[in-house]
């Protein structure tokens, strides 16, 4: 038996499971039971130290076909789960030629069903589908491949009132240099589809918003993204001497969160440029957020935080008289703004999102609080009101032993 460990300081090799035996069979202190989508391998989860990981049991050479995608992915700032540890070379008769592979759980994220279930609203069966979309892109971006896009292979995460999606599995990708068209819309006709049948699903399994209907809904896809991907590849034209517009249209880009890898300008013959960007694979303003502060935020979580450091910048600028480096003004908004308001946040409280939508979700809350009261409010004058009326009602993540086999959990 061998494991190959990505991250040996997180989850090393002495972690006490029975690798050797088929997954199904496993049964162990550490293994937890938590909500997830349909899957058509074995699945378990096990917790350890602070974190739970997804243990997968598939045949071995698509096992390390997976792990080597996943790992690449993540190394290309992708919204993909981590990949840890491979598992290979087992022999136990159920277990010989199946390969084990585990990925962290990535926090405070569902799968649909557990969203729908726990009754979401067609707004938000919406705002699903605008994150599937921008996942797509940002893949196709990359030249990957999904080949499998489905609600199943995909998580869910609270991004400052929106949703990210994250891929889950990659066993059928694909990464080229680059995707032809044919590629993409293959791609995209192949998730509609997916999500058409799982939604047909779920409608009958646990009922849909109000409202919704399963294919129209699914039907919604191929617009969303076809509008973002020709939004971010629009080719103008502008006069030589407007340089203006042309730095619009990069902030145009980088507020949607894309940065530019390269920019295409030609000089056409009536003196005016035609300019061609060529945007990568997103995540602008989540870079941004972890250069200039070190945390690890959604896109639409790391704007609204930007947004709100750069309010603290223009008041600090005002209030001194002087004109203040943002790399500055970061850390003193980091050390005198957010750290202490989610310092505020009661322990078991705070468990039960990621730390950027706290904060998002306080601003929110005092913005609401300030319109109601007709005043401007502190973030220490809402966050009693926060906790009690937002924190305290919701469910804390489940995460429970479990000794039952994967095809159950």
């Amino acid at each position: 038996m061998k494991l190959q460990i990505a991250s040996p300081g997180e989850f090393p090799a002495g972690l006490d499971l029975p690798w050797r035996d088929p997954l199904e069979s496993w049964e162990h202190p550490a293994l937890v039971r938590l909500t997830r989508g349909i899957s058509r391998n074995i699945v378990r989860f096990a917790a350890y130290r602070d974190a739970v990981y997804a243990i997968k049991e598939l045949d071995e050479r698509l096992a390390e076909r997976e792990y080597g995608l996943l790992r690449e992915l993540v190394e290309l700032g992708l919204p993909v789960v981590e990949p840890v540890c491979l598992v290979t070379e087992r022999t136990t008769p159920g277990a010989a030629g199946r390969g084990l592979l585990v990925t962290r759980y990535l926090d405070h994220s569902v799968p649909l069903r557990s969203l729908i279930s726990g009754g979401a609203s067609a707004e938000q069966a919406s705002k699903l589908m605008d994150a599937v979309g921008d996942l797509l892109v940002r893949l196709h971006l990359a030249g990957f491949f999904w080949g499998d896009c489905s609600l199943s292979n995909t998580l869910f995460r609270l991004d400052a009132g929106r949703f990210a999606a994250y891929l889950v599995d990659a066993e059928t990708g694909e990464i080229h240099p680059s995707l032809s068209d044919g590629q993409r819309f293959h791609d995209l006709m192949i998730a509609s589809e997916n999500l058409a049948g799982e939604l047909m699903d779920l409608e009958q399994g646990f009922g849909l918003p109000p409202g919704v209907e399963p294919v129209a809904l699914a039907g919604t896809l191929a617009p969303r993204y076809e509008h973002l991907w020709e939004e971010i590849h629009r080719v103008e034209t502008y006069p030589e001497n407007r340089q203006d517009l042309l730095e619009d249209r990069l902030h145009q880009l980088n507020a949607m969160g894309f940065d530019i890898e390269e920019m295409e300008i030609e000089a056409l013959a009536d003196g005016r440029l035609r300019v061609r960007p060529r945007p990568n694979e997103g995540g602008y303003h989540r870079r941004l957020v972890q250069r200039l502060m070190g945390l690890d935020a959604q896109e639409n979580q790391a704007r609204r935080l930007l947004t709100d450091m750069y309010a603290y910048r223009a008041w600090r600028t005002g209030a001194e008289g002087k004109d203040i480096p943002v790399a500055v003004s970061a850390h003193r908004w980091f050390t005198d703004v957010y750290q202490p308001t989610l310092d505020a946040i009661p322990a078991k409280q705070r468990e039960k999102l990621d730390d950027p939508e706290i904060f998002h979700q306080i601003l929110e809350h005092r913005w609401y609080m300030s319109e109601r009261e007709g005043r401007e409010l502190g973030l220490e004058d809402v966050i009693p009101s926060y906790v009690a009326q937002v924190l305290e009602p919701m469910a804390a993540p489940r995460v429970e032993p479990s000794p039952l086999a994967g095809a159950s959990e």
